[in-house]
């Protein structure tokens, strides 16, 4: 039974984004490993200021590969847990062998799964710059408050944005639109068990979107669970009640790991 389990970020958050769940896992006695994505490893307000130039170059498979390094470092092979693009990040790591077992919380549009009708309409302020495969971008306030968190208090939005909101590189949604990010082996006899968390009022990974991504998974001969939690938007890890949901990922993962 492992004691290590490895968060990983989605895009526009960095680790900053995990200190709920990380310290909730510390006090049950596990280690928490938050790496941050490649060029992301500063507080929010100093990379929205002065973000790397490099960061525009990091692509989907650089984070699958960023990852998969760090993970066969540590001591023993731990639970993995993502939220969105870092949900992705889980199921190919998962599909590379990796992991005892996996969470995707509220995953970013996978391939080979259709894209939900929000997941569009969310990414047309990148796809809509047809150069945005090459530089880093800035999510703006009114997205934040009208997609991205709506269902954060009104009153804390700016103090919220402020506080985890990174920039982020545009290359890795034109790869997942691309296939640059590679497939999936649905069938893979050696993935590891997966849940697949989606909130019911997400406007960045519709629910519908991350059930298809369940039944795309369940095509593997091990546990595949799927897990809708009502009223729950793309901010589901940090708004109000996320210990339920950081419980039931890590429940989840420690009934049914396997052993590495």
């Amino acid at each position: 039974m492992t004691k290590t389990i490895m968060l990983i970020h989605g895009a526009w958050l960095n680790s900053a984004s995990w200190a709920g769940f990380k310290a909730r896992y510390e006090a049950r006695g596990y280690t928490v490993v938050t790496p941050d994505w490649p060029h992301d490893d500063r507080t929010p307000a100093e990379l929205r200021d002065f973000p790397e130039k490099a960061l525009a170059k990091v692509g989907q498979t650089d984070l699958f590969d960023h990852y998969e390094r760090l993970i066969r470092a540590l001591p023993e092979a731990p639970i993995l847990i993502g939220h969105s693009l870092g949900g992705v990040c889980v199921q190919h790591l998962l599909d590379r062998g990796l992991g005892v077992a996996g969470v995707a919380i509220n995953p970013a549009p996978t391939p080979g799964v259709p894209l939900g009708g929000h997941a569009i309409v969310s990414a047309l302020p990148v796809f809509l710059d047809l150069f945005s495969w090459k530089k880093v971008k800035t999510m703006s306030r009114k997205f934040f408050a009208e997609r991205f968190a709506q269902t954060a208090p009104r009153d804390k939005v700016t103090e919220l944005y402020d506080a985890y909101i990174v920039p982020t590189p545009g290359k890795v949604y034109w790869d997942g639109v691309t296939g640059a990010s590679g497939k999936i082996s649905w069938k893979n006899p050696n993935r590891a068990p997966l849940l697949l968390i989606a909130g019911e009022i997400d406007l960045i990974a519709d629910a519908s979107m991350v059930r298809g991504i369940y039944k795309q998974q369940s095509k593997a001969p091990s546990r595949t669970d799927f897990k809708q939690f009502d009223g729950r938007s793309h901010w589901t890890c940090m708004d109000a009640g996320w210990e339920t949901v950081a419980d039931h990922a890590l429940d989840w993962a420690v009934e049914h790991q396997i052993a590495r």
